[in-house]
């Protein structure tokens, strides 16, 4: 290979989180005996506070590009968190996706870190983590909250958005024989279109397989790619990818989203990837004058 083809090849390898967040902590929620434990990463020490949630099967890290580029423009903090079944969280019933449970997280970890009088808070989610937000905005369970950030939740689109989600989990791999091959599907497969977030983000959605499961693995690699057993890597949102939770999931999130977003009376932004996917709900508070929808051009915010 010439050095002119060395240097036009993409890099894949991963970044770590400390490039785009000063600090990561795991906060422990709960009584001694049943303690569930949110990982979760910060930036910046003065100013509001942004609480990002991500979409499901990401994780806190696909808000890293982000927090960058407002810390860079805006004087805030920043609190990103792995949800429940996601990421480096763990919690004691990871399968419980509810609405109120979610939330309830949001909350605890945000009263653990902050007490009781938390700075003032604006709820940005993409996705479940959006329909997440709008609960916990319209619900006052952060009584500090003075604004709400909506990305591609709309309660009449789900059934779009359940089909995308069930045509990626078929596609996607349940395996990658190292980190670097990880990265580089996201981006060659359409999951990320940003490849400095693919980078960063994708760590937080895999991870390393232990020694028997990846000799496990390792057998259904091409011979001519085989990598040492501790380089394979594998899905790690598994509770959340489960094909069968999928619709269940989905619609319960979005369930009343467009009522409860167009309810709330603080200020609020619903970014969508195009006009077309306003419901119906949505549509008529847009001809009533609401100020509230800016129209994206990209179609898919992965890449945030």
């Amino acid at each position: 290979m010439s050095t002119s083809e060395a240097c036009s090849k993409p890099d894949y390898s991963p970044v770590s989180w400390r490039e785009y967040f000063d600090e990561m902590e795991d906060v422990s929620v709960g009584e001694d005996d049943s303690r569930d434990v949110f990982r979760i990463y910060k930036a910046g020490n003065t100013g509001p506070l942004l609480v990002l949630l991500h979409g499901g099967g990401h994780s806190a890290l696909s808000w890293a590009v982000f927090t960058r580029a407002i810390s860079s423009k805006v004087n805030c903090r920043v609190l990103s968190m792995d949800l429940r079944g996601h990421g480096d969280t763990l919690v004691r019933q990871a399968d419980d996706f509810s609405t109120q449970t979610m939330s309830s997280d949001i909350a605890n970890v945000i009263g653990v870190c902050y007490g009781e009088t938390p700075p003032p808070i604006v709820l940005i989610g993409h996705g479940v983590g959006g329909a997440i937000a709008v609960y916990t905005a319209s619900n006052m369970l952060l009584t500090t909250t003075v604004g709400l950030v909506a990305i591609d939740v709309v309660e009449g689109s789900a059934t779009d958005a359940l089909h995308s989600i069930q045509d990626f989990l078929k596609e996607r791999p349940k395996s990658f024989k190292s980190m670097d091959h990880a990265i580089e599907w996201s981006i060659k497969s359409g999951q990320i279109k940003n490849l400095e977030s693919a980078r960063v983000s994708m760590v937080g959605q895999i991870r390393r397989c232990e020694v028997e499961e990846a000799e496990t693995l390792e057998q259904t690699i091409p011979v001519s790619d085989v990598v040492p057993v501790s380089d394979v890597v594998t899905e790690r949102n598994e509770e959340f990818y489960d094909q069968s939770y999928v619709d269940d999931k989905e619609r319960s999130h979005r369930r009343g989203t467009s009522n409860l977003f167009l309810a709330f009376n603080l200020p609020k932004l619903l970014l969508l990837a195009g006009i077309d996917r306003l419901d119906r709900a949505l549509t008529i508070g847009q001809m009533q004058g609401e100020k509230l929808i800016k129209n994206h051009t990209l179609r898919n915010f992965s890449s945030v």
